[in-house]
């Protein structure tokens, strides 16, 4: 096998971004998001909704970020097509694994325990215990409807959204830089930075990690769907822990999630917004 095969083998699909339009798409993304959190607020505003820097109603926080994460995709959409290139959804990470099923699993557990061990250290040598700030915000313990749409926002928007961004752009962009490695180390603190917002200090750099692990998700499996599974399990637990589940009520929310994804993933492809797989791209590359 020669070395062109040798690097068809690892890494995000082909693309011709530019290294450092990962920085300006992550840039933009959150520029657009806070334009979308005015356009919920100002009619809000409008018809009577107190918010202020101090409180603002769980609804309407729930509503912000449910448009920050989508406007992170139209970032996506936006920057693979400047200057009127033809993108494929093949291009951004959705693609089917390059590893057969138990193997893509198997890396799918083993980033997350790298991860989770990580933590456990990081945790130990702190001699701290964080709880997410986010959950709080959204009002999940406050009604039904509320931790419903929490949970929906958690473990099936949150990764399908930030994983198009960080590993599906951001990461393939800077990986055409000086290779996956300081690639993944970027993209994994932006991530950690991102989080800053809703999440306490202490865990900015367990998540910077966990950024890092889907990066390398990413890299040997050659698809997204890995990373949002992978993504989607680690925010079911945590979710699951915050709120004081037993185990087979995260399994349950885990597997709700999962069907979720996979159904919003059918319904795209249905619709043509996500496109067949380039014929010749995993020719030979199943181990």
């Amino acid at each position: 096998m020669d070395g062109s095969e040798d690097r068809a083998q690892l890494g995000p699909a082909e693309n011709d971004w530019a290294p450092w339009t990962g920085f300006a798409a992550l840039v933009a993304a959150l520029v657009l998001a806070a334009v979308g959190s005015l356009i919920v607020d100002i009619p809000a505003l409008a018809l009577g909704v107190k918010i202020t820097s101090e409180h603002v109603p769980h609804g309407i926080e729930l509503a912000d970020t449910i448009v920050q994460d989508l406007a992170f995709v139209a970032t996506v959409i936006l920057f693979a097509h400047l200057g009127g290139r033809a993108v494929r959804s093949w291009q951004i990470g959705l693609s089917p694994s390059r590893l057969r099923l138990l193997r893509t699993i198997g890396a799918v557990i083993g980033a997350y325990i790298a991860f989770f061990v990580f933590s456990a250290v990081w945790a130990a040598i702190l001699h701290v215990s964080t709880k997410e700030e986010l959950l709080k915000a959204l009002g999940a313990n406050e009604t039904s409807v509320l931790l419903a749409f929490s949970a929906l926002l958690t473990t099936v928007i949150a990764p399908i959204c930030e994983e198009t961004l960080f590993r599906g752009y951001i990461f393939a962009a800077l990986s055409k830089w000086r290779g996956w490695l300081p690639a993944a180390a970027l993209t994994g603190v932006l991530f950690g930075v991102v989080h800053a917002g809703s999440a306490p200090a202490a865990d900015l750099v367990p998540l910077a990690a966990l950024g890092f692990m889907l990066c390398w998700l990413y890299r040997v499996t050659g698809s997204l769907y890995p990373c949002i599974a992978a993504h989607s399990l680690n925010n079911s637990i945590a979710f699951g822990a915050l709120e004081g589940w037993l185990w087979w009520q995260v399994a349950l929310l885990l597997a709700g999630a999962l069907a979720a994804i996979a159904t919003i993933g059918l319904a795209l492809a249905r619709m043509g917004v996500i496109s067949a797989v380039s014929p010749d791209l995993h020719v030979g590359l199943r181990p």
